[in-house]
């Protein structure tokens, strides 16, 4: 683990790890550093005509070593099109012997992650180390010192986005974090500035890349989705603990920002409704299929008279729709915006060197505003910050949407015209039915339903009804469809 030992640098009777000094054909030149008797890395004056960004880094992990090695590998091109070089000087490890064998001797290596924030010489601070609790400690102290921030950690920002943003407005610094949301996807420059002269209407998106596998795999070789994911953790797709990618909550955390960056609104994660891919069986993706439809785990948030819709969950697209041809672990985002129309942006959704990608991307952008006044910079969240404003998010049972429904059914000349009475009482109705071979027991027949838009709250008072009919085996599947257009 970080040492979280703030008083000091180093604890006493660390082991020394000899650096060899700084090249001299390098920007910058670090003294070299013995642990166990440092207390800072001095670093003398640039060496460059024109200094060079001095960026700080937390973790050496996948994403970590990725913005090393892309910075190392790509560095004549990133000065030529940053105007200044961008040097990677200081990181801080939990293991620095492994890390020594990982980067070149000019890079100062700490196991205090304190030590790097808090470091006068260091320009911008890129936190990489994942987490929510220390790496919060870590950025507010980075913003505290000054220092801009660059992080690619969806969680921390989507649950301590709010506090973050502000501390970073009072100290005239920019949080960045392109790589927190869609990793090779630019959707938030996009929103930022591509699309800055629009009003926009909705962002819909498959986000999350574990579970557009899963969800590929179940589709393409009917298979459960017990089995799609043993799979995709082999094929290293998903963690060896995929809750957060399965039950929708890294795409939640993922679309808050989106959801900031399109409507001006405050980080509100706690505000979004998030169903995951759990309980979808491969019949329904079948089904689906069979009358043109494709199922995607979509984050879709949507603006309109009455507030806002945040929500997460398994959704039919048409098997034509452009989302429906995004396979695989690809991502790809969605957006509809008053003058632009309907745009779309896809990539990989994950990736050591992706990430990093986004991650350098901001780095650029700090390097080339460097003495640009603070309220002339492109804000963090798109809008202005006194021009944020809270909207009311319409809870999941008022959203209006489509319904694909399959129930099981026996007797089917008796149970059709009760379900249809039982949805027309709850004023549901019925865009399309059709009556499918039960495809595991023959005795039984497989009714799918599709609604027109309505309530959940009307759909839920049905569904109750429903399943009170002797004639419906089991639970009522339901799943939503989304047009997007």
């Amino acid at each position: 683990m970080y040492q979280d030992h703030r008083a000091s640098v180093l604890p006493p009777g660390r082991p020394k790890v000899e650096r060899a000094p700084l090249r001299a054909e390098s920007h910058t030149k670090w003294a070299t550093v013995g642990y166990a008797a440092a207390t800072q890395p001095v670093l003398s004056a640039p060496l460059h005509a024109i200094a060079p960004l001095r960026v700080g880094m937390l973790g050496l992990g996948t994403v970590g070593i990725g913005t090393y090695n892309v910075m190392q590998r790509n560095a004549e091109v990133i000065e030529a099109r940053t105007g200044r070089p961008i040097e990677i000087v200081m990181i801080a490890v939990r293991n620095l012997q492994r890390a020594a064998r990982l980067v070149d001797d000019g890079v100062v290596l700490v196991d205090d992650p304190f030590a790097v924030v808090n470091h006068p010489a260091i320009d911008v601070v890129v936190e990489v180390m994942g987490g929510t609790a220390l790496a919060r400690d870590l950025v507010l102290q980075a913003i505290a010192n000054g220092k801009h921030v660059v992080t690619a950690n969806k969680a921390l920002l989507a649950e301590h986005g709010t506090e973050i943003f502000a501390a970073a407005q009072a100290q005239g610094v920019v949080v960045a974090y392109e790589g927190a949301v869609a990793v090779s996807i630019p959707i938030i420059k996009a929103l930022r500035e591509g699309l800055t002269a629009n009003r926009i209407e909705w962002i819909a998106g498959i986000i999350n890349g574990t579970t557009n596998y899963i969800l590929s795999e179940m589709k393409d070789k009917g298979v459960s989705f017990a089995n799609a994911l043993a799979d995709a953790q082999t094929k290293g797709y998903a963690e060896a603990d995929p809750t957060f990618d399965v039950e929708g909550v890294d795409a939640a955390h993922k679309l808050t920002l989106l959801a900031s960056n399109a409507f001006g609104v405050p980080v509100q994660f706690d505000k979004v409704h998030v169903e995951g891919i759990t309980q979808l069986d491969s019949v329904d993706i079948a089904f689906a299929e069979r009358l043109g439809y494709c199922v995607k785990l979509l984050g879709i948030a949507k603006r309109n008279t009455q507030g806002l819709e945040l929500r997460v969950h398994p959704t039919l697209v048409a098997s034509s729709h452009l989302l429906a041809q995004v396979h695989g672990s690809m991502n790809a985002v969605m957006v509809k915006s008053d003058a632009a129309g309907v745009t779309m942006y896809y990539g990989a959704g994950a990736g050591s060197e992706q990430t990093a990608s986004a991650v350098i991307a901001d780095l650029v952008d700090l390097a080339r505003s460097t003495g640009t006044v603070h309220r002339q910079r492109v804000p963090s969240l798109a809008f202005q910050h006194n021009a944020i404003v809270a909207l009311p998010v319409a809870a999941i049972d008022d959203v209006q949407t489509a319904y694909y429904l399959r129930l099981d059914v026996s007797r089917l000349s008796r149970t059709m015209p009760s379900v249809l009475n039982h949805l027309s009482d709850a004023q549901v109705r019925v865009y399309q039915l059709d009556v499918l071979d039960h495809p595991t027991d023959p005795d039984l027949n497989a009714m799918v339903v599709l609604t027109e838009p309505t309530q959940l709250r009307l759909l839920r008072q049905a569904i109750e009804a429903l399943e009170q009919l002797p004639c419906i085996i089991g639970f009522v599947k339901t799943i939503r469809m989304e047009s997007l257009r």
